[in-house]
């Protein structure tokens, strides 16, 4: 597999990319996932503290491909597998997109925009989607890298682990792919990892503890779980039986998985990594169609969006207590479905017209009178998550 990735064809991610990735630039060049190891025990003899920490800032660079080298990772104390991981893990958090598409229109949003979004879509589905990241100085979005051609333009889904963004399945033409990708903002470089088990389209891909969860899809009850480690995609328990058709949520929360959504949109299922089961949780008393759902310490948030009522209800679960809260609607005065992702204390809730702040503060909760912009210019869905970008920019 490592030779494999080494192989693949790697995306420039332009200007910024190049930045980001400097810093691995600029190492030595005779450093490699090969001998890093060899390298790194030279320098710790010779007391060479230079060569040293080169080698752990490779290591944080390239940490997946370290990871899955028995020959190096299993060599490791505990303290540097602690100390490349929390270097890799520096920098800014910065709130970053991507743009998408999905299958279907799972919100039933019947505005003529939209219909002429999917058209154009349609027309545009061979041009590379983009990745933005909201500087967080500048106030403004700006370009990070573009998805490969070879990603599915529809269908697919995505979420970070390690600092890496991985897109897993979706749908390239009537073909649904297996194919995963993976963007280091590091070295700028995307790569191909381990396919999925099985093509999915319109899977929920989620990360907990060190592993990927890719979660049904179309007409899809199976569950894998990717080991990076082992570089290997496994099955797990599936979904139960009848609880969803597709268009659910993930999300996870303190060690488990959770998932709403689909064809009954009240249920909310968790899923316990220990047990590899699945079970119900108390029902949730909305009967809508939930856009997005997220976690935040403790307690699962569900955003459902009413264009009736020009609003969205808040509702959240509270994993300790397994109790349900909220229901508050508070008003939007453009009550378009989005996506969400977690930023500190906050909830980015984000479309192509705007970006709305969710505080999650103790002595707070709402959103926030200040309507951040989206990227402009940007097409179909735009997909939020976290990355922290290099420590020196």
């Amino acid at each position: 597999m490592e030779s494999r990735e080494a192989a693949e064809s790697q995306t420039s991610s332009g200007d910024r990319c190049s930045q980001l990735g400097s810093a691995a630039a600029d190492m030595s060049p005779q450093i490699s996932a090969e001998n890093c190891f060899q390298l790194l025990t030279k320098a710790k003899r010779e007391g060479e503290a230079g060569v040293r920490e080169r080698v752990y800032d490779y290591m944080s660079a390239h940490y997946l491909q370290v990871l899955r080298a028995p020959g190096v990772y299993g060599r490791l104390t505990a303290g540097e597998r602690e100390l490349i991981l929390a270097r890799r893990m520096e920098g800014r958090k910065v709130l970053a997109v991507a743009e998408s598409s999905e299958v279907i229109d799972r919100r039933e949003d019947t505005d003529h925009r939209r219909e002429d979004t999917n058209r154009e879509d349609t027309n545009r589905e061979d041009t590379n989607r983009r990745v933005f990241y909201l500087h967080p100085d500048r106030r403004r979005w700006e370009v990070l890298t573009s998805l490969p051609e070879e990603v599915p333009t529809k269908g697919s889904s995505m979420c970070t682990m390690y600092n890496y963004l991985f897109v897993a399945g979706g749908l390239r033409g009537d073909r649904v792919s297996d194919r995963v990708f993976c963007f280091n903002p590091v070295t700028g470089a995307w790569t191909q990892t381990r396919p999925l088990t099985q093509p999915r389209c319109q899977l929920q891909l989620v990360s907990m503890d060190g592993h990927l969860y890719a979660i049904g899809g179309e007409c899809l009850f199976t569950v894998e779980r990717y080991d990076p480690r082992a570089d290997r995609w496994a099955p797990v328990a599936p979904l139960p039986k009848g609880s969803f058709a597709v268009a659910h949520e993930a999300t996870s929360c303190g060690g488990e998985l959770f998932v709403s959504g689909g064809s009954l949109f009240y249920r909310l299922l968790r899923y316990d990594s220990r047990r590899d089961e699945w079970e119900e949780c108390p029902f949730n008393e909305s009967r809508r169609r939930s856009t997005d759902m997220v976690a935040h310490r403790s307690l699962v948030y569900r955003f459902d969006v009413d264009r009736e009522r020009a609003g969205v209800s808040v509702y959240k679960y509270n994993t300790v207590v397994k109790v349900w809260h909220g229901g508050e609607c508070y008003p939007l005065h453009n009550p378009l479905p989005f996506r969400c992702a977690v930023l500190g204390d906050r909830i980015y809730c984000v479309n192509r017209n705007q970006t709305l702040q969710f505080e999650v503060r103790e002595e707070h909760e709402g959103f926030l009178p200040e309507v951040l912009p989206s990227p402009t210019e940007t097409r179909g869905a735009l997909v939020p998550f976290v990355l922290s970008l290099n420590r020196d920019q």
